[in-house]
């Protein structure tokens, strides 16, 4: 695609997502030329995340035009959707006729759950990325995984990485090279614990414990949400 071409970004939010998973890229792909990207929801009435920043949807889903790109990001309230079927309905719609689909976080198990996953390698959080085994999708344990159309971002910060390569297959490697210099994401992280391989165990299994109720809700809605979708198959 070209630089001139415009482009329509659709990011979905949510109440008690990850901010970051969006707002990260988001900061980068609306920094791209003639991309325009909105976030959007059932409604315009601002949300909270899950660290309590308030986010404002600017479109809602009625109002939503087909777009280019779908990304939807993860966290905690990514539970409740997987029981939603006006959103999961919605995923689906804009998933099935973008040029790309994709999602940061938890926000693969939003897209798995919608039936645009099947047969596609894609990668989660740490703590999540086996529940995508459910849907038929193939998890990958990588910090960014391409596969066609579809491009997913595992946990949190990685949507940084994420953005900058949706951006370098939207616009060039020469555009994404010069947002990134922009932005000056240059990171050098001052602990060597971003990921079970190689942070310390006790540290791991704080974090296991510290999660350990939500990810109980989460494999509960994600087999609901499996069991489901098999049977619209059927």
């Amino acid at each position: 695609m070209t630089e001139q071409q415009p482009l329509t970004i659709g990011m979905l939010v949510f109440p008690r997502l990850t901010s970051l998973d969006i707002l990260g890229p988001f900061e980068v792909l609306a920094r791209a030329k003639n991309c325009l990207c909105s976030l959007v929801w059932k409604s315009t009435t601002p949300i909270l995340g899950d660290t309590g920043l308030v986010v404002t949807p600017t479109v809602d889903f009625g109002s939503a035009p087909q777009y280019d790109v779908l990304v939807v990001p993860g966290g905690p309230g990514q539970n409740a959707l997987m029981d939603d079927d006006e959103v999961l309905d919605f995923v689906r719609r804009q998933g099935e006729a973008a040029k790309w689909v994709t999602s940061v976080c938890t926000g693969s198990l939003v897209l798995a759950a919608a039936g645009l996953l099947n047969g596609y390698r894609a990668t989660c959080h740490w703590l999540s990325i086996d529940y995508l085994a459910l849907f038929g999708a193939i998890p990958v344990a990588e910090r960014v995984v391409i596969d066609r159309n579809r491009i997913t971002g595992a946990g949190v910060t990685s949507g940084l990485d994420f953005a900058f390569t949706l951006l370098s297959f939207l616009r060039g490697d020469s555009a994404a090279k010069a947002v990134q210099l922009f932005m000056e994401y240059d990171p050098a992280p001052p602990f060597d614990s971003g990921h079970p391989r190689v942070a310390d165990l006790d540290i791991v299994s704080t974090v296991k414990l510290q999660t350990s109720e939500m990810l109980a809700q989460r494999e509960v809605a994600c087999r609901r949400a499996a069991r489901k979708l098999a049977s619209e198959k059927d």
